[in-house]
């Protein structure tokens, strides 16, 4: 008679799972996956996984979930250790952004490079992507608040995040040059945005020359 598992039990044994299933999912795509080989990989029957997880796509959920989750973790530590000082914040949030994703490459392409099927019948993905696009937005929202940057903060945040999403795309795919090196591009490309935002929104638009006849 099999023993009964504990809860540690339980959570090694996902934990396990969700870390092979991501690293197979990022390698092979989701649809070049079987659960027969995810349990091979795991060393255990193939009917094991599926005592943990409806099918693959609730396996997909997991994984994403866990990657947003360990990436808003990041963010809030970085936000903590600058709090009170918005400049200060603003640049640790960025940096922190640009090694969560060169050191979790197949975590980032997991978050943000797949569709999740029927994301709505997975509560714990939505909460935990909706955790971390609030953290990412929430250091401009504070540097507008306060004058720093001038604009509308949401519009800012998407600007900011396509930009550092292009890049590290870019260079995890390896169509950056060597020289520059990707950390100069990066601060390059940041330099350029924050210098927009402190002055984009308060310059005048220009104004189209006026007619012949025209006040």
């Amino acid at each position: 008679m099999p023993r009964s598992l504990s809860k540690d039990d339980v959570e090694a044994f996902r934990a396990r799972l969700l870390a092979v299933a991501q690293k197979r999912f990022a390698k092979q795509g989701v649809d070049g996956v079987s659960m027969r080989q995810l349990a091979d990989e795991l060393g255990c029957s193939p009917m094991t996984p599926y005592r943990y997880f409806r099918n693959k796509e609730a396996i997909l959920a997991a994984v994403r979930a866990a990657a947003f989750d360990r990436f808003a973790s990041a963010l809030e530590d970085a936000a903590r250790k600058t709090e009170g000082d918005l400049r200060a914040g603003g640049q640790a949030m960025g940096e922190t952004y640009i090694r969560f994703a060169l050191g979790n490459p197949d975590a980032y392409r997991l978050m943000f490079d797949l569709a999740q099927p029927h994301p709505d019948r997975y509560p714990d993905l939505v909460r935990a992507s909706t955790r971390a696009r609030h953290m990412m937005s929430a250091a401009l929202g504070k540097l507008v608040e306060a004058g720093i940057f001038v604009g509308d903060a949401q519009l800012l945040g998407y600007v900011f995040w396509a930009t550092m999403h292009g890049l590290v795309v870019l260079h995890l795919a390896g169509k950056l040059p060597d020289t520059p090196d990707f950390r100069t591009i990066q601060r390059e490309a940041m330099r350029l945005l924050v210098a927009g935002a402190r002055v984009g929104a308060a310059a005048p638009a220009p104004r189209a020359p006026r007619r012949k006849g025209t006040p």
